[in-house]
C-alpha cells in the first residue's frame, strides 16, 4: 500500500535528489524558439513559471503560450508569475500566437493564461479568439489551460465556442492545502468547471493536474483522484512541485519516481483515459502524446 511519510514543514530544504537532475539539451532549437518568442513579443508559462522543462521543450521547438499578459491578479503561493495590476489586452495577440505556432511547425498548440479577475469575462473571449486564429493559421489541435473564471460558466461556454480539443483546468493540490497554495481559488469551483465542460461538450477531452510534495497525504490524493473522475475528468498529470524561489511555499517532500508510477496505476484503475506521472511532468509537458495520434489525424483531415 502506497503511503507518504509524515512531513515536518519546519525542516530545512534538502538538496535536489538525483532523479531531479538532468543534462541540458544540445542544438540550436532552444535559441530558435527564444528568438521567435522575443520577435513576436509573446509570453510563455515556460519562462514565467520557471518550468524545469523549458530547455528541453524549447530545443524541441515547442512552448506553452501564455496569453492575457504576464501579470496575474491572484497571489498563489506556488507560482512565480508576477502579481499585480495587469495591463490592457493586446488585440493582435491571437494573430501573433498563431504566427508563432505556424513558424514552430506545431501540430498541437497549448494556450494558457494568467488569471484575469479584473476582466468581466476573465479573458474568455480572448481565449476564443486565440483558438480560432491558431486553427485558421495551422490546423493544429488546440489545448487550453484556463483559470476558473470565478465560476462563471458562461465564460467557460465562450471558450468552448471555439471547440478546443482539450480543456485543461488544474486542481493543483488537495483541499486541505488550498488556502495556502491557491489563495482565492476554490476546490469545488474547479471541479464544477471540469464537469461543466464535459456536460456542455462531451467530445472535448477534459484534463487536470496536481503538484506533489506540498505536504499532502496518500489518502488525500486518492480522494482528489476520485473526485476528478466523479466530475468526468478524462486525463491526468502528476508532477513534483519545485519552489520557484525561497519566497514561495517550500517543498515538503521530493516524491521518488516509483511512487509516481504507483499513483498513476491507481489513477488508471479509477478510469482515467490517460495518466502521465513523474517528477518532471507538468500540465503541458509532451501534451500532444496525451491526446493520441487519432486526434491529430482528425484535425489534419
Amino acid at each position: 500500500m502506497l503511503s507518504l511519510p509524515t512531513v515536518d514543514p519546519s525542516a530545512p530544504v534538502r538538496r535536489l535528489p538525483s532523479w531531479l537532475k538532468r543534462r541540458l539539451p544540445r542544438g540550436n532549437g532552444n535559441f530558435f524558439t527564444q528568438e521567435l518568442l522575443r520577435e513576436l513579443r509573446l509570453e510563455t508559462v515556460c519562462e514565467n513559471a520557471r518550468c524545469p522543462n523549458r530547455p528541453e521543450c524549447y530545443s524541441r521547438r515547442t512552448a506553452t503560450f501564455m496569453i492575457l499578459g504576464n501579470i496575474c491578479t491572484r497571489p498563489c503561493g506556488f507560482c512565480s508569475v508576477p502579481k499585480g495590476r495587469p495591463e490592457a489586452l493586446e488585440d493582435d495577440e491571437p494573430t501573433r500566437v498563431a504566427e508563432a505556432a505556424h513558424r514552430l511547425g506545431l501540430r498541437h498548440v497549448v494556450i494558457t493564461s494568467v488569471t484575469r479577475d479584473d476582466l468581466p469575462d476573465g479573458g474568455a473571449d480572448h481565449f476564443r479568439r486565440c483558438i480560432l486564429a491558431v486553427r485558421e493559421r495551422t490546423g493544429a489541435v488546440v489545448e487550453v489551460l484556463t483559470p476558473d473564471f470565478l465560476g462563471d460558466l458562461s465564460a467557460v461556454d465562450r471558450v468552448l465556442e471555439a471547440a478546443p480539443e482539450v480543456f485543461n483546468h488544474n486542481i493543483e493540490t488537495v483541499p486541505r492545502l488550498y488556502k495556502k497554495v491557491r489563495g482565492r481559488a476554490s476546490y469545488q469551483r474547479s471541479l464544477d468547471v471540469l464537469a461543466h465542460v464535459k456536460r456542455r461538450s462531451p467530445t472535448t477531452i477534459t484534463k487536470s493536474g496536481l503538484m506533489l510534495g506540498l505536504g499532502e497525504t496518500t489518502e488525500e490524493l486518492f480522494d482528489v483522484l476520485a473526485d476528478l473522475r466523479a466530475h468526468d475528468c478524462d486525463t491526468l498529470t502528476l508532477g513534483q512541485y519545485l519552489a520557484p524561489t525561497l519566497k514561495h511555499i517550500p517543498v515538503a517532500r521530493y516524491v521518488p519516481p516509483a511512487e509516481f508510477e504507483e499513483l498513476a496505476a491507481r489513477a488508471r484503475t479509477l478510469g482515467f483515459h490517460k495518466v502521465v506521472a513523474g517528477p518532471f511532468v507538468r500540465s503541458s509537458y509532451h501534451a500532444d502524446e496525451m491526446v493520441g495520434e487519432h486526434a491529430h489525424a482528425d484535425r489534419s483531415a
